[in-house]
């Protein structure tokens, strides 16, 4: 077996030949400064001087770690630190190197992340001028190294001012994502579209603009002789009930013609193992080895909720001189494009697609932990969600992401980093974006989480249908226009495409998202995906969502406020408002003012707010309403519509957005009701044009004996009428149950005082439950619910005298999490809730304020 070397100290001496690869991380004793040449060293002079810095990290992690520039997540701080960004920066650290240790062949220099125009110097001598923060980057640094102390250092330049004075002078620049809002770029003249970092960073409707710098993925240093695995990919070449045949794939980079004994193993879930030697001749330079291995009885990797998630591991080695390891899952996923259908079959069986897009974690993805990343996912999973959509704006996450995806039975639809901006169509742009694609799909093609890789975020939706684009075309003319387009067709179409072929055979590819695959227009219900934003962008009735069934609808939103103890941990302790200024601050969207289409909704739907804390309670109410509605919707269509994707599950700061867990993963109200329209089996109850739709909707293999029942009530608790069947749900299906008129349900009951009840039973127990409004909430009677509590240690009990809509458990500016929140008491009804907290049952008890619809 191989030996592998405790990363400590380049002092340990080491053989000359024949040992293998030396691993020494450099994440220890670096430091940085302002470029002594930056202008804005004269207004930053102190920052002109060597000071700590944290590798991997960003330079305004350290600025703000130091104490020099304030918390941009508080108040309104976020302006202050924009200067940074705007600036060159330089980092070194030394590095003692020994006569032994220069005795290897190579000795490489390793940046798995550099943001982004960076230069890297060993003793002064230029070694690497690098240009894509998505790359790993390797230089070998041997012949600039010397016994003793040597010293690496890093400058970066801003990228804003190296592109700006390129973009100035384009008479039509392309069109970007979202402009500054800081005046250090002209309107409509953004420099984003010409640079491979992520495109979050440059702001958008949902986080700020921190344009961070720095070395932000790990650096080390690799000390080699013979040979080196530099990537090992496994793939799927058959798998039957009786046997799975896979081929594990090294890439292998030799010094010289060498014999080496390459050795693949399989451990199974159950920890047998198989393992194939062979003895290859390698050449100097690049090698390709492939060793097939044969599994017998292999288990299959399934979505949550439709299976189990074995996995396996496999290994490789090449002699003693170097390893990997990768975890992988045995499925097949094809993807049904049948009639312009969007559908996952994952080992054969189609899978309606439950879940949401996951936006970065952090404007720093340095400080981003395994841990956080894994709870994020875990809440996901509760939820009853099968998918996540990481949107194409932000970065390629670490391997501990799709570690636990593929733990959790999280598929995952993987978007290339292209975020909204129209792509240069220049040579040097798309060779770096070969090399990237490549990279990043070898890397994580063993995944089984991740199901579809996808070119993009709203590139070619745009291209074709957004008014700026349209004009954009205009000005350039016809022969630009083409120019552009057909580079837009060579990337999207050909290069990504062919990176998934290539490194991840068996992962389907779709061009962008929303898209057709170049099969018709683009963003419709008829053939592909869809982003919906009619509702809250368009400002449209959310009762928009009931209008039709998209094949498969992978963004649509609805905003809501965080709750108070998160509002309060950015804003401070005064008073506020919606227009309190730290509010429109950390509402990015229409530019600080989406806080007046928070308004514009609630006076559509629900009743007038109390107080401020009121107000967020009802924005939270309006949201998961609205959510909750299509949802269910999409999953009423089945099988025309097989997937939901709301946007977005998380934040990348604290502030008002469309997500459903808070920057500190705190829940929302749309979080716990995804719990509810996410399950299992669920009852759909549309209530459109004076008659009441139900649907049954099953996502379990098996047939499922169930009953249903609507129950009309009045206000004062008496029921009206009672409808119920029993009926068989077929696996993997939607099916109507019934259409109920308002006549024959509610008599001439008032329609503001009376409602209806729809339920589906499974065993004898309510599986699913939803209340039928027969007017929008503001015109709905409620009665005050006469709502009681009682404590016991954690656990609170929640009883409701009469009819008591969207009970919210509200702590202010205590942290807790309520295990249920958001629900619906009937008359008579309670409802336990284990509350988790630091604080203590008598602090939450004093804290909690119960929120309900009634006036």
């Amino acid at each position: 077996m191989m030996k592998w070397l405790a990363a400590a100290s380049l002092l340990v001496a080491m053989p000359a030949m024949a040992e293998p690869k030396q691993v020494t991380p450099l994440d220890q004793g670096w430091q940085v400064r302002l470029d002594p040449a930056d202008p804005a060293v004269k207004d930053h002079p102190r920052e002109a001087e060597w000071f700590a810095a944290t590798v991997p990290g960003s330079v305004q992690q350290d600025l703000i770690a130091a104490g020099r520039v304030p918390d941009p997540y508080i108040g309104r701080n976020e302006a202050a630190i924009q200067w940074v960004g705007l600036a060159g920066w330089q980092w070194r650290r030394t590095i003692d190197v020994t006569p032994a240790m220069l005795a290897r062949r190579h000795i490489e220099l390793v940046f798995d992340g550099l943001d982004t125009f960076a230069t890297v110097s060993v003793n002064g001598q230029q070694l690497l001028v690098a240009a894509n923060a998505h790359r790993r980057w390797r230089i070998d640094a041997k012949a600039a190294l010397h016994a003793g102390r040597n010293t690496i250092t890093i400058a970066i330049a801003s990228p804003i001012k190296r592109l700006q004075p390129m973009v100035l002078a384009i008479a039509h620049p392309l069109p970007g994502e979202y402009d500054s809002a800081f005046g250090d770029e002209p309107k409509g003249r953004q420099t984003s579209p010409y640079i491979r970092k992520p495109k979050y960073q440059y702001g958008w409707d949902w986080g700020p603009r921190i344009v961070s710098i720095g070395p932000w993925r790990p650096i080390r240093i690799e000390a080699w002789d013979d040979a080196r695995l530099d990537t090992l990919r496994v793939e799927q070449e058959a798998l039957n009930d009786t046997e799975a045949r896979v081929i594990a794939r090294l890439d292998v980079v030799a010094d010289a013609a060498v014999r080496r004994r390459v050795r693949a193993v399989v451990t199974t879930p159950d920890g047998r193992t198989v393992a194939v030697e062979r003895d290859v001749a390698l050449a100097p330079g690049a090698n390709h080895v492939a060793v097939p291995l044969t599994i017998a009885r292999p288990q299959r990797w399934w979505p949550a909720g439709a299976g189990a998630q074995p996995l396996y591991k496999v290994t490789a080695t090449i002699g003693d001189d170097d390893r990997a390891e990768r975890r992988i899952g045995l499925h097949t996923v094809e993807l049904d494009r049948v009639s312009g259908a969007l559908t996952l079959r994952i080992n054969g069986r189609p899978i309606f697609a439950k879940g949401a897009n996951l936006i970065p974690f952090d404007e720093f993805p340095a400080r981003v932990t395994p841990a956080r990343m894994r709870s994020l996912l875990a809440d996901a999973r509760t939820a009853n969600m099968n998918m996540l959509r990481v949107w194409g704006g932000g970065y390629y996450l670490d391997d501990a992401f799709y570690d636990a995806a593929d733990a959790m039975g999280l598929m995952v639809w993987q978007d290339f980093m292209f975020g909204g901006a129209v792509t240069p169509p220049d040579a040097d742009f798309r060779a770096s974006v070969v090399a990237e694609a490549d990279e990043q799909v070898a890397r994580l093609q063993a995944h089984p989480s991740i199901v579809l890789w996808s070119g993009g975020n709203e590139i070619l939706a745009g291209w074709e249908n957004w008014s700026d684009r349209k004009a954009f075309k205009r000005a350039v003319g016809a022969d630009e226009q083409e120019r552009i387009g057909t580079g837009m067709a060579v990337l999207f179409d050909r290069v990504l495409r062919d990176a998934v072929v290539r490194n991840a055979p068996g992962t389907p590819y779709w061009n962008n998202s929303p898209s057709s695959d170049y099969e018709g227009p683009i963003d419709t219900d008829a053939n592909g995906d869809r982003h919906f934003w009619d509702v809250w962008s368009g400002s449209k009735p959310v009762e928009r969502y009931l209008d039709g069934c998209p094949r498969f609808m992978s963004e649509y939103g609805f905003q809501a406020m965080p709750v108070m103890v998160t509002i309060r941990a950015f804003a401070g302790d005064g008073p506020l408002t919606p227009d309190s200024a730290v509010m429109k601050t950390h509402q990015k969207f229409l530019d600080g003012e989406g806080n007046a289409r928070l308004q514009f909704y609630l006076d559509q739907r629900l009743r007038p707010a109390r107080d401020f804390a009121d107000f967020v309670y009802l924005t939270q109410v309006d949201q998961a309403q609205a959510i909750a509605m299509a949802a269910l919707h999409h999953r009423a269509c089945r099988p025309v519509t097989m997937g939901s994707l709301y946007w977005q599950l998380n934040d990348v700061w604290p502030g008002t957005s469309w997500s459903s867990i808070d920057y500190y993963g705190r829940w929302k109200l749309l979080h716990y009701a995804a719990r509810r329209f996410y399950a299992l089996q669920a009852i759909v109850a549309e209530h459109v044009g004076g008659a009441t739709r139900i649907a049954l909707v099953s996502d379990a293999a098996a047939p499922t004996p169930a009953m249903w029942r609507v129950r009309a009530m009045a206000m004062d608790g008496r029921l009206l009428k009672q409808s119920s069947a029993t009926v068989v749900l077929a696996p993997d299906t939607a099916m109507e149950a019934a259409r109920l008129d308002d006549a024959g349900l509610f008599g001439d009951a008032p329609v503001p005082s009376s409602y209806a009840v729809a339920e589906l039973l499974v065993g004898g127990k309510v599986v699913s439950r939803t209340i039928v409004e027969r007017a929008v909430p503001r015109d709905m009677a409620y009665p005050d619910p006469g709502l009681t509590v009682r404590w016991q240690g954690n656990r609170v009990t929640v009883t409701a005298a009469r009819l008591a809509r969207a009970v919210m458990l509200d702590f202010g500016a205590v942290a807790a999490q309520p295990s249920d929140n958001g629900f619906d008491l009937l008359p008579g009804e309670s409802v336990t809730v284990t509350v988790t907290a630091d604080a203590t049952p008598a602090i939450l008890a004093g804290a909690l304020t119960l929120r309900s619809l009634a006036r």
